[in-house]
């Protein structure tokens, strides 16, 4: 029987019965994978999309020998776990667990490739937290606060996780070897525990960003000069960030095996974590090139007209100006003003503002800077802008088919109608009613929602510095929107990929960026991109394709420039960008969409497999 239960059509050649004259009892059945995080079937940050996007190379890799282990969140478990009937080995170490008090799931996670996962319950440990800090500081001097919530709920996970494997590893004890890879801190609190107590598998840690280096590099515009002169320990102090630091290290210092995503994050947790990352493992997609080009330019066309619509409703009143002419650029991510480069991105747009309005362009550029900040409720003048747009569709349609009617009537008749006579003056007042309830004084507002603490906000502040305010003049408009992009949104009604094939551009020049997946995304989606050389991806991009450029993607140098420089860049590379005609913007939208393919996971898996296969040799 296979150690994990699978359907028939996975189950792997290791598993499968074998027809040997000589059939050997000690052979070492293949090793089995498991991958353990926080964001398994639980969206809360990055690692959830690297792992969703991973699972269809993981399982044509691995087979029936690959399982992940996550928390037990009933909310996001109701949703994207699916359940089944453990067996093997996996199915006595989860009947341990329960015996134990602790309840363990055991089923599939609903994505493609439909992985094995166990979910566990750490709910079921937290009476037992002071024992649990207790072992970690006399075994491994690690001093955890008590009250905070997140680590209270990471410690219990990691002590559950380490129960599991502990079982799993008496259980398979001499007969095959089990690989055990851990995503972040929060996962990783049970490394050190296994080290401690000797366990026979084979670890690797994976960190994607290690918190001293956020909290630095949010407080310091030198943070990658003096990357080599700082003191960790002091400086995880001065941050109140100790306890995170210290199972970061301990995981760090623990595992058999230790990587991250980019050589930038690299540089970082050799001076910040004391030890080098090998290998790499860089972050894919699970990218699907079936589109022929065609398709590329018309899902482009028809996601454009979706958010035409949008502009319509949110600038029209006030204005009007060339939607042929109008380009659409766009920067997304977390609220990290200075670290996702939202500054730069805003210093930038006005610099091309001024540029376009010297030159007399005819272009028009709109900016949405899409995150999420806490906010009151939809602008008022925005929803009712957008629900004119919805009163005007329904006179047109009714104007439409009465004047149809009635032209047709008087044609057949052999009359020639008077225009003016067809329709009703019941929608012909509805309709000017409509055009003068439409027009608005005010210029239209940079932002879409109301936010609770406008006055701080360091978006808004910095666009009423730059003074880029909507007004009928500019050339480059703004609309920043602190939500994000949904189908159920009233303002879009499109979810984020479909708004993303509808913009023009985007711009992601991050300062603080470990690896950095929007502008990842932007490509598969045939969106050029500006990154940075502090990110991840900007670094890998500028070693693989020395001309970057020609295949739409723009890597602004930040390492070693003023921040006045970068600008200058980045608003040059937009004036370039506007200055191409549609055939040439087509062409790069063909050559980013074709260079993706480079980020696919299967693509990137080998980097995954030279870390398990370097843990299962340092095991011994």
């Amino acid at each position: 029987m296979a150690d994990l239960p699978t359907d028939s059509q996975a189950a792997s050649a290791d598993d499968a019965p074998r027809s040997e004259s000589k059939p050997s009892r000690t052979r070492r059945k293949q090793p089995l994978l498991f991958e353990v995080a926080w964001e398994v079937c639980n969206q809360v940050g990055g690692i959830y999309t690297v792992l969703r996007s991973k699972v269809p190379a993981m399982v044509k890799k691995w087979k029936s020998r690959y399982c992940l282990i996550g928390p037990y969140e009933p909310a996001t478990a109701s949703v994207e776990f699916e359940s089944a009937p453990p067996s093997g080995d996996l199915g006595q170490a989860i009947k341990q667990l329960r015996d134990a008090g602790i309840n363990a799931h055991y089923g599939r996670w609903v994505v493609t490739g439909k992985p094995n996962v166990v979910l566990l319950d750490y709910r079921d440990l937290m009476g037992r937290l002071d024992q649990i800090k207790y072992h970690l500081w006399e075994q491994h001097q690690i001093e955890l606060p008590g009250g905070d919530v997140l680590i209270d709920k990471c410690v219990a996970f990691g002590e559950a996780v380490r129960q599991l494997l502990t079982a799993l590893g008496q259980l398979a004890a001499g007969r095959r070897q089990i690989v055990a890879h851990f995503h972040e801190w929060m996962a990783g609190v049970s490394i050190p525990m296994l080290r401690y107590e000797r366990w026979p598998g084979a670890t690797v840690f994976t960190t994607h960003a290690t918190l001293l280096g956020r909290y630095l590099a949010m407080n310091s515009e030198t943070y990658y000069d003096h990357l080599p002169f700082y003191d960790p320990f002091a400086e995880a102090k001065r941050f109140n960030c100790e306890p995170i630091f210290q199972l970061e290290r301990a995981a760090t210092h623990s595992a058999h095996v230790f990587t991250t995503v980019s050589d930038v994050t690299a540089e970082e947790c050799r001076h910040l974590l004391g030890r080098a990352p090998e290998p790499v493992t860089v972050n894919g997609l699970n990218i699907k090139r079936f589109e022929r080009l065609h398709q590329l330019q018309i899902m482009h066309r028809q996601f454009k007209e979706r958010i035409h619509r949008f502009t319509i409703g949110h600038f029209f009143p006030s204005y009007t100006f060339d939607l042929e002419e109008t380009l659409y650029f766009f920067t997304s991510g977390r609220y990290e003003y200075k670290n996702k480069g939202m500054d730069l991105t805003i210093e930038a747009l006005a610099r091309l503002n001024h540029k376009l309005k010297d030159e007399g362009s005819k272009k028009t550029v709109v900016a949405f800077i899409i995150t999420r900040r806490p906010y009151k409720s939809i602008n008022v003048n925005a929803l009712q802008s957008q629900a004119m747009l919805t009163e005007f569709e329904t006179i047109v349609e009714a104007i439409k088919k009465q004047v149809g009617e009635r032209l047709f009537e008087k044609i057949a008749r052999g009359q020639e109608p008077d225009l003016n006579t067809l329709a009703d003056e019941y929608w012909k007042l509805r309709m000017r009613r409509g055009i003068q309830a439409w027009k608005r004084i005010m210029p239209p507002p940079i932002v879409t929602h109301d936010l609770i603490d406008d006055e701080k906000d360091e978006v808004l502040n910095q666009l009423r510095t730059c003074r880029l305010w909507n007004e009928e003049h500019d050339r480059v408009k703004i609309v920043y929107h602190p939500d994000f992009v949904t189908p159920t949104s009233p303002l879009f009604g499109m979810d984020y990929d479909q708004f993303v094939r509808g913009c023009h551009m985007g711009v992601f020049p991050s300062y603080y960026e470990p690896w950095g997946y929007t502008p990842v995304e932007s490509a598969a989606l045939g969106v050029p991109a500006i990154c940075s050389d502090l990110s991840g991806f900007g670094s890998y991009v500028q070693k693989l394709l020395p001309k970057a450029p020609e295949h739409g993607l723009y890597v602004i140098h930040r390492r070693g420039k003023t921040w006045h420089m970068a600008a200058d860049e980045i608003a040059w590379r937009m004036h370039e960008f506007c200055k191409l005609d549609r055939r040439g913007r087509i062409s790069l939208r063909n050559a980013v969409e074709g260079f993706a393919a480079h980020f696919d996971w299967n693509n990137l898996f080998d980097q995954y497999q030279e870390a398990h296969d370097l843990a299962i040799q340092r095991l011994g």
